[in-house]
């Protein structure tokens, strides 16, 4: 591998004074987009303190087209579950105790389509695909704030609970770029969403498809706060969403399987990367790259799913050596005013919500075909999946991200 040179701090354009207020100004009508949960409540109060009218929203996503199970002992901890009922009772109860309109816009037909159809065909096609990061840019910001507005809802800003912020960089990010449009003939640069000051929550990750033109009307009022924090003030208030379970996957593992059922998965082979056979499969949408648990296989070291093989219908397992990558290629990409950078440039990249940031070098690579680019890492990154996502970072603002397709082995 070769050294890349380090990004220095305010060697590009962006400083904290590009940062904006991610609180709307006072007076103005602001809608927050309610889950019942903690982060979102809070803001509610947060922006009644400084000022705004708040109206409270609440998405409804289930369907109704998959079976109802028996209930756990708990709630179902995730954003698509058959209990949502409940929750949004809550958010109204609250609304009401508040003197906040509330309404609650039905987005499941759009939530199938553009997050669980996907989530499904990305599997089956040997892929690992994040519906969180779907979900945003076609659902939360986008039927979400369409269906708010079908309902005659007047409003100045969009607020939600994640933890990220924005900023507005009036000149290019780097040299040479201009993703500035011409309005009224001045330049009028993007919204990019920025790091959370909490680096543990930061959701940056699952946000940076959300087109720049939305951005312009969205606010993130817990950008400059902890998870401690807001946990700390949620309790002053006697919030009753405090003691409530954060949300933590998309759909409850007890309906993965049931999801799936509608196509009947096809067993095949598990191998080792030389292409001896391990033992049996039960459907290539049930593994991902990384996976260790759940295979099946006995051996003498720790072996893990180094490849997904979908043409072959074979999961190929590796040892933790093999999953290492000097670099990856990524296509299907979104950038501020959707301005794509024709030059390599240098950059921090994350590959999924829970590895650190790594330094990298990303170039257009047109053999590959019209918008893909290349990404090579500074050190080799483990486990790097298709159908995840590489997101870029300068400075710590988002300038860019793409859907991973093929990973480049360690040498």
């Amino acid at each position: 591998m070769f050294s890349l040179p380090i990004i220095e701090k305010n060697q590009y354009i962006y400083n904290v004074n590009s940062a904006i207020n991610d609180f709307p100004e006072k007076g103005s009508t602001v809608v927050v987009g309610m889950s019942g949960g903690v982060d979102s409540t809070l803001v509610t109060m947060l922006l009644k303190d400084h000022g705004c009218n708040v109206i409270g929203a609440t998405m409804s996503l289930w369907n109704n087209d998959l079976p109802i199970i028996p209930k756990r002992n708990a709630a179902w901890n995730s954003c698509y579950r058959p209990d949502e009922a409940a929750s949004i009772e809550l958010c109204k109860k609250f609304c009401n105790e508040q003197g906040f309109e509330h309404y609650t816009i039905n987005v499941g037909d759009v939530y199938k389509r553009e997050v669980l159809e996907y989530f499904k065909t990305e599997y089956r096609s040997g892929h690992t695909p994040n519906p969180c990061i779907m979900c945003n840019p076609t659902v939360k910001f986008g039927a979400f704030i369409d269906g708010i507005k079908k309902a005659g809802i007047d409003f100045d800003y969009f607020c939600t609970g994640h933890y990220a912020k924005l900023a507005n960089p009036q000149k290019p990010v780097v040299q040479g770029w201009n993703f500035a449009k011409i309005v009224d003939g001045k330049y009028e640069y993007p919204f990019l969403i920025a790091n959370a000051e909490d680096d543990t929550k930061d959701q940056t990750y699952f946000l940076y498809r959300i087109p720049s033109e939305v951005l312009q009307k969205v606010r993130f009022p817990l950008g400059n706060y902890t998870k401690k924090q807001v946990f700390e003030l949620a309790s002053k208030r006697n919030l009753a969403a405090a003691e409530k379970a954060e949300s933590q996957d998309f759909l409850p593992p007890e309906y993965i399987e049931m999801l799936f059922s509608d196509k009947h998965p096809i067993a095949g082979d598990i191998v080792d990367v030389d292409g001896n056979v391990l033992g049996r499969h039960k459907g290539i949408e049930f593994y991902t790259i990384g996976q260790r648990r759940g295979l099946s296989v006995s051996s003498s070291v720790p072996l893990y799913v180094s490849e997904i093989d979908a043409k072959r219908n074979r999961i190929v397992l590796g040892t933790n050596d093999s999953l290492l990558a000097d670099g990856l290629y990524a296509s299907n990409w979104v950038w501020p005013n959707n301005f794509a950078p024709e030059k390599s440039f240098y950059a921090n990249v994350k590959i999924r919500l829970a590895t650190p940031q790594v330094h990298a070098l990303i170039e257009p690579c047109t053999e590959k075909g019209n918008g893909f680019y290349k990404v090579i890492f500074d050190k080799p990154v483990r486990a790097v999946a298709p159908g995840q996502s590489v997101v870029i970072y300068i400075d710590g603002m988002i300038v860019g991200g793409g859907i991973i397709t093929q990973g480049i082995p360690h040498e």
